[in-house]
């Protein structure tokens, strides 16, 4: 018996008991492999030096509101971050996380405007089987169907259009770089139509997370995006909540692209769940039309650059660099690509395996030439995180990767700390799970 709501009230969960390293261990001595918990435990579960510095910042101070001081560990921590940023990123906006970052960049795109003497621009595009978060206008950003689709009298209107998705969207005897072309071309097709002096932002991954399953974009995509923002004075905002902070090699996922966004968000593994953090980090120029217009962004939480929350991030900012972790995430991640298409490039219902560093995907279908999807009755994805779980793999499957409702998908976003003998185990309770799966019917 239970009072707490969980996500299936229905269901029964295992109770995590404490962390170590790489694995969770549950009350009955289980341990359960993190290769996939949503992208956040890039550190595991028991880092020494984070849990001091947490310990250390609340024997300090626990909180004081942003409304009245500052705290030491939210300004070295905004430091570090624009430092290191791409472009005149230079400015952060501390949240509880991704959904509220992500509030928090429409808001300010939108007051951007009203700075500037623009009040026309109110609308957004993103990208159809996008993810942007769960609070109302989040949601709305987002593509996502299945998470849209009971809310969606409550939504604001934001216009879609296709993803970077080579696997399913590239046509016969079309090159990665002219079908990249086409598609970004849809953006500038959206805004005439819609009309440039309505459009404040578009908003998209740079490698898209939950919805698609780590589908990084092909080159030269993101500069003409860059570029169709730059024409029509739209901003670009950059959503890294899952793919930012190392997860796919370097601590910026769109420095891989050779732009930079006008704002970014991020979350997950920037306090590698060690306390619940997020920001969003806003360009120069945003900043000084805030600062020198109104001069107070008409938006803000309590828990707004949390102490103790900024000392856990910046104590796995430091240890990442320190310990020069995003080269391991390169190493392994190539590792761990290699081997999942050694076992899986030729299975009969794999149809695509991709990603970037430490955040790969493998798209499920029922037939490899037509890539046709499996029922989707038959909930292949839930039934592999099942069969994964019970041999002790934490992985990211969902459905509805192809529209909302078609399609499946395994994520696999390991921690920044896995070594090469957790690929074995990795791919074998993958390899278990699927085929177990599968050969059920």
């Amino acid at each position: 018996m239970t009072h707490v709501f969980h996500r299936a009230p229905n269901h029964s969960y295992p109770v995590a008991e404490k962390g170590d390293g790489a694995y969770i261990v549950d009350k009955d001595g289980k341990r359960y492999f993190d290769a996939g918990g949503a992208a956040v435990s890039c550190l595991g579960h028991s880092n020494e030096a984070v849990n001091t510095a947490i310990k250390e910042q609340v024997d300090r101070i626990s909180f004081a509101h942003s409304g009245f001081f500052t705290n030491e560990p939210m300004e070295e921590l905004a430091e570090f971050l624009a430092k290191r940023a791409p472009g005149d990123l230079d400015r952060v906006y501390f949240v509880s996380g991704g959904s509220e970052a992500v509030e928090a960049a429409l808001k300010l795109a939108r007051q951007y405007f009203l700075e500037k003497g623009e009040p026309s621009r109110t609308r957004f595009i993103s990208r159809r089987q996008s993810y942007h978060g769960n609070t109302l206008g989040a949601l709305s950003a987002g593509g996502n169907e299945w998470r849209r689709e009971p809310y969606a009298p409550l939504l604001m209107p934001v216009a879609l259009i296709a993803p970077c998705y080579a696997y399913r969207g590239k046509q016969d005897g079309e090159s990665d770089f002219d079908f990249g072309q086409r598609v970004a071309g849809e953006l500038e097709e959206q805004i005439l139509e819609a009309g440039p002096e309505t459009i404040a932002a578009f908003i998209c991954e740079p490698v898209v997370g939950a919805t698609l399953g780590a589908v990084p974009a092909v080159e030269g995509y993101f500069k003409r995006i860059r570029e169709i923002c730059d024409t029509y004075g739209v901003l670009l905002i950059l959503d890294e909540v899952m793919c930012g902070m190392g997860r796919t090699g370097t601590l910026f996922a769109h420095e891989q692209e050779h732009i930079t966004a006008d704002i970014m968000v991020t979350a997950k593994g920037l306090g590698a769940g060690y306390q619940p953090i997020g920001a969003m980090l806003a360009s120069d120029k945003i900043f000084r039309a805030v600062s020198g217009g109104s001069g107070f962004f008409q938006h803000g939480h309590t828990y707004l650059g949390h102490p103790v929350a900024c000392a856990a991030s910046l104590a796995v900012q430091k240890y990442v660099e320190e310990n020069n972790l995003l080269q391991n995430v390169r190493d392994m991640g190539q590792l761990l690509m290699d081997e999942l298409r050694s076992i899986f490039g030729q299975h009969p219902h794999v149809g695509d395996i991709r990603g970037r560093g430490l955040f790969l995907g493998i798209e499920l279908v029922a037939d490899r030439e037509s890539k046709e999807t499996f029922d989707p009755a038959r909930k292949i994805n839930s039934r592999i995180k099942a069969a994964a779980l019970s041999k002790g793999l934490m992985c990211y499957p969902m459905g509805g990767t192809v529209d909302g409702r078609r399609g499946d998908h395994i994520l696999l976003a390991p921690p920044f700390i896995m070594e090469r003998a957790h690929i074995d185990e990795i791919v074998g309770g993958l390899d278990h799970a699927i085929n177990s799966v599968l050969e059920a019917g």
